[in-house]
């Protein structure tokens, strides 16, 4: 059964909570919910049984944390840290796909987070496009053009995974819930907006970027510069394929990280 928490902004915020020991809270990408994910939440549940504690929740005005109003980054980022209160006051941040982009804003922001795991991080480069694009989606969510604001949210992902998506059975649950992209978008236009050594440079945590064996070349570049703006950063390949880890290695990964960072 869900668990609840209020933010400091009065959003309520349902999660799942395993385990005992030091945590790690698991942040979704442009819109997975726990309802929709059983990978993260069959993650979470093996790694809980490895020595640490777990929490899975549901992004602002999706699944069981509906929200009204505007959604921003201010709102995620206390979601975030009414979460890490829940944790014990510190955790690991677990960021999956533009969840990697709110896990970095979070630690910079210098919210109590004790390291943080990447998968898939889909950086770009600092060109200035990152903020047109979140700016684009923003208007045709404000224009109620909902479906047209998650394919031009999506409009860089390859044509064969986009086409997937818009004929999987999640595709009307996901143009419902577009409201909550627009914290992805503006970390994402964050993340690219000034050199990441720059971005990055209060980051004192240990970061491990990790990136499926089978993977984009887009989310290997970002890698790569994630690694080199932070000292001390690592980076792996983990089994996985079309942006998705597998749960069992994941959560060996996961639970020796936050076992070695606390």
């Amino acid at each position: 059964m869900s668990e609840f928490v209020t933010t400091s902004e009065g959003d309520r915020v349902a999660f799942d909570r395993r385990g005992s020991g030091p945590a790690l809270i698991f942040i979704a990408g442009a819109g997975p919910f726990r309802a929709i994910d059983p990978s993260t939440t069959t993650t979470a549940e093996l790694a809980a049984q490895l020595g640490i504690s777990t929490i899975v929740y549901d992004r602002l005005g999706r699944g069981e944390s509906m929200v009204d109003g505007r959604i921003d980054l201010e709102r995620e980022l206390a979601a975030v840290v009414a979460l890490l209160e829940i944790a014990g006051g510190s955790a690991v941040l677990c960021g999956h796909s533009s969840g990697c982009s709110i896990a970095l804003a979070a630690a910079v922001s210098g919210l109590p987070v004790d390291g943080l795991v990447l998968w898939e991080a889909p950086l770009g480069p600092q060109d200035g496009e990152a903020r047109e694009w979140a700016d684009e989606v923003d208007r045709r969510i404000s224009a109620g053009d909902l479906e047209g604001a998650l394919i031009h949210y999506m409009k860089d992902m390859p044509p064969e995974f986009l086409a997937g998506v818009r004929t999987s059975q999640m595709w009307p649950g996901l143009v419902a819930q577009v409201g909550s992209l627009r914290p992805d978008g503006e970390s994402l236009a964050w993340a690219e907006s000034a050199p990441l050594p720059e971005l990055f440079a209060s980051i004192r945590v240990p970061v491990e970027v990790l990136i499926g064996q089978e993977t984009f070349p887009v989310m290997i570049t970002a890698a790569d510069a994630i690694v080199a703006a932070i000292p001390g950063a690592t980076q792996k390949r983990m089994p996985g394929a079309n942006h998705s880890w597998e749960p069992e290695p994941m959560a060996v990964e996961l639970a020796a990280f936050v076992t070695s960072s606390k």
